[in-house]
């Protein structure tokens, strides 16, 4: 598997690979997705090399978390579209192809274009929920 540091979002954050570009900072990069689910599918990028979230740092986590809306709110004034996603996948079994921390913004458009996925739920068990839950409540740092 590629490292973080060697991944294709490096590449483009050194100017090494072209993207087209939509925004630009001292901790991000957002960019429009090659490969498209809809028009205006953008890839929103900390330039830390981190290959999951789970490794992030809080400042470039927050970086991401101040300019999503912003990013998105575009998106959907330029597009005419008035829904989306965020998507974010981490490790293989996640779906995760690129192995850089990134999010995904995905316009679900009217004509049907965006994600479609089929989403797989399943009632929760309240016992163990409540274990689970305090569980991960204790291990935030």
């Amino acid at each position: 598997m590629e490292g973080a540091d060697q991944s294709i979002f490096t590449m483009i954050i050194h100017g090494e690979i072209p993207c087209h570009k939509v925004y630009e900072d001292e901790l991000v990069i957002a960019f429009l997705d090659i490969n498209p689910f809809s028009t205006g599918h953008t890839l929103v990028v900390p330039k830390e090399p981190a290959r999951t979230l789970d490794e992030l740092s809080e400042e470039s986590a927050g970086a991401i978390g101040a300019v999503l809306p912003r990013i998105s709110k575009a998106i959907l004034k330029v597009t005419g579209a008035k829904e989306f996603n965020v998507l974010q996948n981490n490790g293989p079994n996640a779906f995760q192809s690129v192995f850089h921390v990134h999010f995904h913004i995905i316009p679900k458009m009217e004509d049907g274009s965006g994600l479609s996925w089929p989403f797989k739920s399943s009632p929760i068990n309240h016992e163990e929920a409540s274990e689970l839950a305090a569980s991960i409540s204790r291990s935030i740092d």
